[in-house]
Protein backbone atom coordinates (compact mmCIF):
# COMPACT_ATOMS: atom_id res chain seq x y z
CA UNK A 1 0.00 0.00 0.00
CA UNK A 2 1.11 3.61 -0.77
CA UNK A 3 1.86 5.74 1.52
CA UNK A 4 1.07 9.75 1.70
CA UNK A 5 4.03 11.55 2.22
CA UNK A 6 4.09 15.30 4.05
CA UNK A 7 6.95 17.51 2.79
CA UNK A 8 7.85 15.89 -0.46
CA UNK A 9 8.76 18.79 -2.23
CA UNK A 10 11.21 19.46 0.48
CA UNK A 11 13.56 16.29 0.15
CA UNK A 12 15.83 16.95 -2.54
CA UNK A 13 15.46 15.05 -5.96
CA UNK A 14 17.27 12.26 -5.12
CA UNK A 15 15.07 11.49 -2.05
CA UNK A 16 11.94 11.67 -3.88
CA UNK A 17 13.60 9.30 -6.16
CA UNK A 18 13.94 7.00 -3.24
CA UNK A 19 11.04 7.48 -1.78
CA UNK A 20 9.11 7.19 -5.08
CA UNK A 21 10.89 4.08 -6.20
CA UNK A 22 10.25 2.40 -2.50
CA UNK A 23 6.74 2.95 -2.75
CA UNK A 24 5.39 2.62 -5.76
CA UNK A 25 7.54 -0.03 -7.75
CA UNK A 26 8.88 -3.80 -7.26
CA UNK A 27 12.30 -3.00 -9.02
CA UNK A 28 13.78 -0.76 -7.25
CA UNK A 29 17.00 -0.07 -8.54
CA UNK A 30 15.75 -0.73 -12.28
CA UNK A 31 13.14 2.40 -12.00
CA UNK A 32 15.85 4.78 -10.62
CA UNK A 33 18.21 3.27 -13.71
CA UNK A 34 15.57 4.37 -16.07
CA UNK A 35 15.29 7.86 -14.03
CA UNK A 36 18.58 8.93 -13.94
CA UNK A 37 19.44 7.03 -17.60
CA UNK A 38 17.39 10.42 -18.62
CA UNK A 39 19.19 13.09 -17.01
CA UNK A 40 21.06 15.47 -19.04
CA UNK A 41 24.88 15.14 -18.30
CA UNK A 42 25.49 18.97 -18.54
CA UNK A 43 24.37 20.00 -14.60
CA UNK A 44 23.78 23.59 -15.24
CA UNK A 45 21.51 21.90 -18.51
CA UNK A 46 19.42 19.87 -15.90
CA UNK A 47 19.57 22.20 -13.50
CA UNK A 48 17.90 24.48 -16.15
CA UNK A 49 14.99 21.67 -17.04
CA UNK A 50 14.48 20.85 -13.14
CA UNK A 51 13.68 24.51 -12.02
CA UNK A 52 10.99 24.60 -15.17
CA UNK A 53 8.09 22.83 -12.43
CA UNK A 54 8.59 21.05 -9.58
CA UNK A 55 9.10 17.73 -7.80
CA UNK A 56 10.98 17.39 -11.09
CA UNK A 57 12.79 13.58 -10.96
CA UNK A 58 13.70 13.53 -14.70
CA UNK A 59 13.16 14.53 -18.23
CA UNK A 60 10.63 13.21 -20.40
CA UNK A 61 11.73 13.21 -24.16
CA UNK A 62 9.88 13.97 -27.20
CA UNK A 63 11.43 13.51 -30.99
CA UNK A 64 12.45 17.05 -32.40
CA UNK A 65 12.12 16.84 -35.67
CA UNK A 66 12.08 19.50 -39.06
CA UNK A 67 9.57 19.82 -42.06
CA UNK A 68 11.56 21.56 -44.82
CA UNK A 69 9.92 23.37 -48.00
CA UNK A 70 7.52 25.88 -46.49
CA UNK A 71 6.78 28.25 -48.79
CA UNK A 72 5.09 30.89 -47.11
CA UNK A 73 4.26 34.84 -48.14
CA UNK A 74 7.14 33.45 -50.91
CA UNK A 75 9.67 32.97 -48.06
CA UNK A 76 10.75 29.59 -47.49
CA UNK A 77 11.00 27.72 -43.69
CA UNK A 78 12.27 24.70 -42.22
CA UNK A 79 10.17 23.75 -39.73
CA UNK A 80 10.68 23.02 -36.07
CA UNK A 81 8.12 20.26 -35.13
CA UNK A 82 7.98 17.98 -31.40
CA UNK A 83 5.80 15.22 -31.96
CA UNK A 84 5.24 11.50 -30.80
CA UNK A 85 2.95 10.52 -33.43
CA UNK A 86 4.05 8.53 -36.43
CA UNK A 87 3.62 10.69 -40.03
CA UNK A 88 2.95 13.88 -39.00
CA UNK A 89 6.39 15.17 -39.47
CA UNK A 90 6.51 13.38 -43.10
CA UNK A 91 2.65 14.62 -44.26
CA UNK A 92 4.01 18.17 -43.44
CA UNK A 93 6.77 17.80 -45.06
CA UNK A 94 5.46 15.83 -48.59
CA UNK A 95 2.21 18.60 -48.61
CA UNK A 96 5.23 21.71 -47.94
CA UNK A 97 6.89 20.35 -51.34
CA UNK A 98 3.57 19.93 -53.08
CA UNK A 99 2.88 23.49 -52.05
CA UNK A 100 5.79 25.13 -52.74
CA UNK A 101 5.56 24.55 -56.55
CA UNK A 102 1.74 25.93 -56.42
CA UNK A 103 2.31 29.52 -54.90
CA UNK A 104 2.90 27.97 -51.07
CA UNK A 105 0.41 29.08 -48.42
CA UNK A 106 -0.66 32.82 -47.87
CA UNK A 107 -0.97 33.83 -44.73
CA UNK A 108 -2.26 36.86 -43.09
CA UNK A 109 -2.59 37.75 -39.28
CA UNK A 110 -6.47 38.92 -38.86
CA UNK A 111 -6.42 40.57 -35.19
CA UNK A 112 -3.73 39.72 -32.25
CA UNK A 113 -6.23 41.15 -29.52
CA UNK A 114 -6.49 39.17 -26.40
CA UNK A 115 -8.50 39.41 -23.35
CA UNK A 116 -8.21 39.05 -19.82
CA UNK A 117 -11.43 39.50 -17.03
CA UNK A 118 -12.40 40.95 -13.46
CA UNK A 119 -15.03 38.72 -12.34
CA UNK A 120 -17.51 40.30 -9.50
CA UNK A 121 -20.62 40.14 -8.17
CA UNK A 122 -22.66 43.49 -6.71
CA UNK A 123 -26.02 43.33 -5.38
CA UNK A 124 -26.94 46.93 -5.75
CA UNK A 125 -28.10 49.13 -8.59
CA UNK A 126 -26.98 48.70 -11.89
CA UNK A 127 -27.03 52.56 -12.38
CA UNK A 128 -24.71 52.96 -9.41
CA UNK A 129 -22.32 50.28 -10.52
CA UNK A 130 -22.28 51.96 -13.98
CA UNK A 131 -21.90 55.66 -12.68
CA UNK A 132 -18.82 53.99 -10.35
CA UNK A 133 -17.01 52.66 -13.09
CA UNK A 134 -17.27 55.44 -15.79
CA UNK A 135 -15.84 57.79 -12.66
CA UNK A 136 -12.77 55.48 -11.79
CA UNK A 137 -12.18 54.40 -15.08
CA UNK A 138 -9.01 56.60 -15.49
CA UNK A 139 -7.92 54.91 -12.12
CA UNK A 140 -7.94 51.42 -13.42
CA UNK A 141 -5.39 52.17 -16.33
CA UNK A 142 -3.36 54.43 -13.90
CA UNK A 143 -3.42 51.29 -11.72
CA UNK A 144 -1.55 49.23 -14.46
CA UNK A 145 0.99 52.11 -15.35
CA UNK A 146 4.08 50.81 -13.35
CA UNK A 147 3.22 47.18 -15.39
CA UNK A 148 2.51 48.37 -18.79
CA UNK A 149 5.45 51.38 -19.04
CA UNK A 150 7.25 48.54 -21.09
CA UNK A 151 4.73 46.97 -22.89
CA UNK A 152 3.79 50.42 -24.13
CA UNK A 153 7.23 51.41 -25.01
CA UNK A 154 6.76 48.14 -27.36
CA UNK A 155 3.34 49.62 -28.80
CA UNK A 156 1.16 47.32 -26.80
CA UNK A 157 -0.84 48.03 -23.14
CA UNK A 158 -4.10 47.73 -22.76
CA UNK A 159 -6.76 48.73 -25.03
CA UNK A 160 -9.88 48.95 -23.57
CA UNK A 161 -11.40 48.51 -20.31
CA UNK A 162 -15.56 47.82 -20.17
CA UNK A 163 -18.16 46.61 -17.91
CA UNK A 164 -20.19 43.97 -18.87
CA UNK A 165 -23.63 42.72 -17.24
CA UNK A 166 -24.04 39.51 -16.74
CA UNK A 167 -26.82 39.01 -14.35
CA UNK A 168 -29.02 37.70 -16.93
CA UNK A 169 -26.99 34.32 -16.36
CA UNK A 170 -25.84 34.18 -12.85
CA UNK A 171 -27.32 36.64 -10.48
CA UNK A 172 -25.40 39.34 -9.14
CA UNK A 173 -22.38 38.53 -11.46
CA UNK A 174 -20.78 41.57 -13.53
CA UNK A 175 -17.03 41.67 -15.09
CA UNK A 176 -14.59 43.99 -16.01
CA UNK A 177 -13.46 42.78 -19.58
CA UNK A 178 -10.00 44.22 -20.55
CA UNK A 179 -8.55 43.79 -24.08
CA UNK A 180 -4.91 43.64 -24.38
CA UNK A 181 -1.96 44.22 -27.02
CA UNK A 182 1.32 42.15 -25.85
CA UNK A 183 3.20 42.50 -29.01
CA UNK A 184 5.92 39.57 -29.06
CA UNK A 185 5.17 37.90 -26.07
CA UNK A 186 2.42 35.50 -25.39
CA UNK A 187 1.64 37.77 -22.22
CA UNK A 188 0.12 35.86 -20.05
CA UNK A 189 2.22 36.73 -16.86
CA UNK A 190 1.24 40.58 -18.41
CA UNK A 191 -2.12 40.33 -18.23
CA UNK A 192 -2.82 38.70 -14.70
CA UNK A 193 -0.75 41.08 -13.58
CA UNK A 194 -2.46 44.14 -15.02
CA UNK A 195 -5.78 42.82 -14.22
CA UNK A 196 -5.37 41.66 -10.26
CA UNK A 197 -3.75 45.49 -10.50
CA UNK A 198 -7.23 46.70 -11.75
CA UNK A 199 -9.44 44.81 -9.10
CA UNK A 200 -7.57 46.41 -6.17
CA UNK A 201 -8.27 49.88 -7.18
CA UNK A 202 -11.99 48.73 -8.22
CA UNK A 203 -13.09 46.80 -5.46
CA UNK A 204 -15.20 48.46 -2.83
CA UNK A 205 -17.39 47.36 0.30
CA UNK A 206 -20.36 46.81 -2.34
CA UNK A 207 -17.91 44.91 -5.24
CA UNK A 208 -16.78 41.65 -4.27
CA UNK A 209 -13.91 40.40 -6.60
CA UNK A 210 -14.05 36.79 -7.03
CA UNK A 211 -11.21 36.41 -9.56
CA UNK A 212 -9.27 38.14 -12.07
CA UNK A 213 -7.57 35.87 -15.14
CA UNK A 214 -6.75 35.97 -18.51
CA UNK A 215 -9.26 34.13 -20.94
CA UNK A 216 -7.81 31.41 -23.68
CA UNK A 217 -11.02 32.39 -25.90
CA UNK A 218 -9.54 34.79 -28.20
CA UNK A 219 -12.06 35.00 -31.39
CA UNK A 220 -10.15 38.25 -31.69
CA UNK A 221 -6.39 36.95 -32.25
CA UNK A 222 -6.97 35.58 -35.49
CA UNK A 223 -4.24 34.31 -37.68
CA UNK A 224 -5.68 32.90 -41.79
CA UNK A 225 -3.50 30.63 -43.84
CA UNK A 226 -4.54 29.19 -47.43
CA UNK A 227 -3.87 27.75 -50.41
CA UNK A 228 -5.31 27.60 -53.99
CA UNK A 229 -4.21 26.35 -57.33
CA UNK A 230 -6.56 25.27 -60.19
CA UNK A 231 -7.81 22.08 -60.51
CA UNK A 232 -5.98 20.19 -63.05
CA UNK A 233 -2.61 21.54 -61.20
CA UNK A 234 -3.84 18.84 -58.29
CA UNK A 235 -2.64 16.37 -60.00
CA UNK A 236 -4.00 12.68 -59.89
CA UNK A 237 -5.87 10.29 -61.91
CA UNK A 238 -8.99 12.47 -62.04
CA UNK A 239 -8.44 15.51 -60.17
CA UNK A 240 -12.04 16.93 -60.39
CA UNK A 241 -12.95 13.99 -58.61
CA UNK A 242 -9.84 14.48 -55.61
CA UNK A 243 -11.57 17.93 -55.62
CA UNK A 244 -15.21 17.29 -55.06
CA UNK A 245 -14.00 14.57 -52.39
CA UNK A 246 -11.74 16.94 -50.31
CA UNK A 247 -15.08 19.65 -50.00
CA UNK A 248 -17.18 17.56 -49.33
CA UNK A 249 -14.94 15.86 -46.42
CA UNK A 250 -14.63 19.33 -45.48
CA UNK A 251 -18.57 20.31 -45.75
CA UNK A 252 -19.41 17.10 -43.35
CA UNK A 253 -17.03 18.39 -40.93
CA UNK A 254 -18.58 21.84 -40.90
CA UNK A 255 -21.96 19.97 -40.39
CA UNK A 256 -20.91 16.87 -38.12
CA UNK A 257 -19.45 17.43 -34.85
CA UNK A 258 -18.20 13.81 -34.29
CA UNK A 259 -15.92 14.32 -37.52
CA UNK A 260 -15.47 18.03 -36.77
CA UNK A 261 -13.35 17.13 -33.25
CA UNK A 262 -10.88 14.31 -35.34
CA UNK A 263 -10.80 16.92 -38.45
CA UNK A 264 -9.60 19.43 -35.97
CA UNK A 265 -7.34 17.06 -33.94
CA UNK A 266 -5.61 16.68 -37.54
CA UNK A 267 -4.99 20.35 -37.66
CA UNK A 268 -3.37 20.88 -34.01
CA UNK A 269 -1.05 17.81 -35.28
CA UNK A 270 0.85 20.42 -36.45
CA UNK A 271 -0.31 23.40 -34.91
CA UNK A 272 0.65 21.70 -31.23
CA UNK A 273 4.03 20.14 -33.12
CA UNK A 274 5.35 23.47 -33.73
CA UNK A 275 3.87 25.38 -30.54
CA UNK A 276 5.65 22.95 -28.71
CA UNK A 277 9.19 23.45 -30.11
CA UNK A 278 9.31 27.17 -29.84
CA UNK A 279 8.36 26.80 -26.35
CA UNK A 280 4.92 28.37 -26.43
CA UNK A 281 2.04 26.92 -24.05
CA UNK A 282 0.13 24.05 -26.20
CA UNK A 283 -3.01 23.91 -24.00
CA UNK A 284 -4.23 27.00 -23.97
CA UNK A 285 -4.03 26.86 -27.58
CA UNK A 286 -5.70 24.02 -27.93
CA UNK A 287 -8.81 25.17 -25.65
CA UNK A 288 -8.55 28.43 -27.60
CA UNK A 289 -9.19 26.54 -31.10
CA UNK A 290 -11.59 24.41 -29.94
CA UNK A 291 -13.70 27.26 -28.31
CA UNK A 292 -13.53 29.41 -31.01
CA UNK A 293 -14.70 26.04 -33.71
CA UNK A 294 -17.27 25.90 -31.07
CA UNK A 295 -18.39 29.94 -30.79
CA UNK A 296 -21.37 29.68 -33.24
CA UNK A 297 -23.37 27.44 -30.81
CA UNK A 298 -22.29 24.17 -32.19
CA UNK A 299 -18.70 22.30 -32.90
CA UNK A 300 -17.55 23.17 -36.21
CA UNK A 301 -14.70 22.44 -38.42
CA UNK A 302 -11.69 25.59 -38.15
CA UNK A 303 -10.79 24.74 -41.92
CA UNK A 304 -12.95 25.26 -45.42
CA UNK A 305 -12.58 24.42 -49.11
CA UNK A 306 -14.24 26.27 -51.55
CA UNK A 307 -14.24 25.02 -55.84
CA UNK A 308 -15.06 28.30 -57.85
CA UNK A 309 -14.73 28.82 -61.68
CA UNK A 310 -11.94 26.14 -61.99
CA UNK A 311 -9.91 27.11 -58.62
CA UNK A 312 -9.20 24.76 -55.50
CA UNK A 313 -9.25 27.47 -52.44
CA UNK A 314 -8.31 25.83 -49.01
CA UNK A 315 -8.33 27.52 -45.51
CA UNK A 316 -8.11 27.89 -41.90
CA UNK A 317 -9.02 30.63 -39.54
CA UNK A 318 -7.64 29.75 -36.17
CA UNK A 319 -6.88 32.05 -32.91
CA UNK A 320 -3.19 31.61 -31.80
CA UNK A 321 -1.87 33.25 -28.90
CA UNK A 322 1.88 32.75 -29.26
CA UNK A 323 5.06 34.52 -28.04
CA UNK A 324 8.66 34.99 -29.32
CA UNK A 325 9.63 36.64 -25.99
CA UNK A 326 9.52 35.67 -22.71
CA UNK A 327 8.72 32.21 -21.11
CA UNK A 328 10.08 28.91 -22.23
CA UNK A 329 11.12 31.10 -25.51
CA UNK A 330 14.34 32.10 -23.71
CA UNK A 331 15.04 29.82 -21.20
CA UNK A 332 14.68 26.18 -23.64
CA UNK A 333 17.99 25.81 -25.52
CA UNK A 334 15.69 23.84 -28.12
CA UNK A 335 12.94 26.42 -27.84
CA UNK A 336 15.52 29.29 -28.70
CA UNK A 337 17.35 27.27 -31.35
CA UNK A 338 13.97 26.97 -33.26
CA UNK A 339 13.27 30.21 -33.64
CA UNK A 340 16.22 30.81 -34.71
CA UNK A 341 15.78 28.29 -37.37
CA UNK A 342 12.48 30.08 -38.09
CA UNK A 343 15.06 33.27 -38.62
CA UNK A 344 13.95 34.48 -34.85
CA UNK A 345 10.07 35.80 -36.28
CA UNK A 346 7.92 38.01 -34.71
CA UNK A 347 4.54 36.85 -32.90
CA UNK A 348 2.52 38.09 -35.99
CA UNK A 349 5.26 35.86 -37.93
CA UNK A 350 4.89 33.16 -35.76
CA UNK A 351 1.42 32.99 -35.86
CA UNK A 352 1.16 32.63 -39.62
CA UNK A 353 3.84 29.60 -39.95
CA UNK A 354 2.26 27.58 -37.26
CA UNK A 355 -0.79 28.03 -38.99
CA UNK A 356 0.46 26.76 -42.21
CA UNK A 357 1.46 23.70 -40.68
CA UNK A 358 -1.40 23.03 -39.26
CA UNK A 359 -3.22 23.53 -43.05
CA UNK A 360 -0.35 21.80 -44.00
CA UNK A 361 -1.53 18.93 -41.99
CA UNK A 362 -5.34 19.23 -42.52
CA UNK A 363 -4.65 18.75 -46.19
CA UNK A 364 -2.62 15.90 -46.05
CA UNK A 365 -5.23 14.04 -43.80
CA UNK A 366 -7.67 15.09 -45.76
CA UNK A 367 -6.01 13.65 -48.89
CA UNK A 368 -5.34 10.51 -47.52
CA UNK A 369 -8.90 9.78 -46.42
CA UNK A 370 -10.27 10.70 -49.46
CA UNK A 371 -8.17 8.65 -51.96
CA UNK A 372 -6.11 5.67 -50.24
CA UNK A 373 -7.26 5.87 -46.52
CA UNK A 374 -5.62 7.25 -43.78
CA UNK A 375 -3.97 4.05 -42.18
CA UNK A 376 -1.94 3.59 -46.02
CA UNK A 377 0.82 6.00 -45.18
CA UNK A 378 -0.09 6.16 -41.17
CA UNK A 379 0.75 2.27 -40.42
CA UNK A 380 3.87 2.43 -42.77
CA UNK A 381 5.25 4.46 -40.75
CA UNK A 382 4.14 3.29 -37.56
CA UNK A 383 5.68 -0.41 -38.60
CA UNK A 384 9.04 0.56 -36.95
CA UNK A 385 7.29 1.95 -34.24
CA UNK A 386 6.10 -1.76 -33.91
CA UNK A 387 9.15 -3.69 -34.72
CA UNK A 388 11.04 -1.66 -32.13
CA UNK A 389 8.26 -2.96 -29.38
CA UNK A 390 8.90 -6.17 -30.37
CA UNK A 391 12.59 -6.13 -30.04
CA UNK A 392 13.55 -7.07 -33.63
CA UNK A 393 17.15 -6.68 -34.77
CA UNK A 394 18.34 -5.03 -37.75
CA UNK A 395 18.63 -8.04 -40.38
CA UNK A 396 14.37 -8.61 -39.36
CA UNK A 397 13.78 -5.09 -39.36
CA UNK A 398 14.63 -5.35 -42.91
CA UNK A 399 13.36 -8.59 -44.12
CA UNK A 400 9.86 -7.64 -42.21
CA UNK A 401 9.69 -3.73 -43.72
CA UNK A 402 10.47 -5.38 -47.46
CA UNK A 403 7.63 -8.20 -46.54
CA UNK A 404 4.97 -5.29 -46.32
CA UNK A 405 6.17 -3.12 -48.86
CA UNK A 406 2.63 -2.43 -51.05
CA UNK A 407 0.84 -4.44 -48.17
CA UNK A 408 -1.85 -3.29 -45.74
CA UNK A 409 0.35 -3.05 -42.39
CA UNK A 410 -1.82 -3.62 -38.80
CA UNK A 411 -0.32 -4.18 -35.48
CA UNK A 412 -1.75 -7.83 -35.58
CA UNK A 413 -0.32 -8.69 -39.06
CA UNK A 414 3.58 -7.49 -38.01
CA UNK A 415 3.85 -9.21 -34.84
CA UNK A 416 2.35 -12.65 -36.90
CA UNK A 417 5.62 -11.84 -39.26
CA UNK A 418 7.72 -11.61 -36.61
CA UNK A 419 6.64 -14.54 -34.64
CA UNK A 420 6.80 -16.47 -37.93
CA UNK A 421 10.68 -15.46 -38.50
CA UNK A 422 11.50 -16.53 -34.91
CA UNK A 423 10.17 -19.58 -35.34
CA UNK A 424 12.03 -20.43 -38.92
CA UNK A 425 15.29 -18.91 -37.14
CA UNK A 426 14.66 -21.00 -34.34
Amino acid sequence: MSKVISGFSKLTKQEKINWLAKNYFKKESEVEKIIQQYWNSDKKLQQLHDDFIENTITNFYMPFGVAPNFLINNETYLVPMVIEESSVVAAASLVAKFWSTRGGFKTTVLGTTKIGQVHFMFQGEKEDLTTYFNKNKKALFAATATITRNMEKRGGGILDISLIDKTDKLANYYQLHVTFETKDSMGANFINSCLEAIAIVFRNEKIEIVMSILSNFLPECIVRAEVSCTIDELGGDNPQKFAEKFHQAVKIAQIEPYRAVTHNKGIMNGIDAVVLATGNDFRAIEAGAHAYASKDGSYKSLSYCEIENGIFKFWLDIPLALGTVGGLTGLHPIAKLSLEMLQNPSAKRLMEITAAAGLAQNFAALRALTTKGIQHGHMKMHLHNILNQLGANEEEKVEITVFFEGKTVSHSAVVSKFEELRILKG
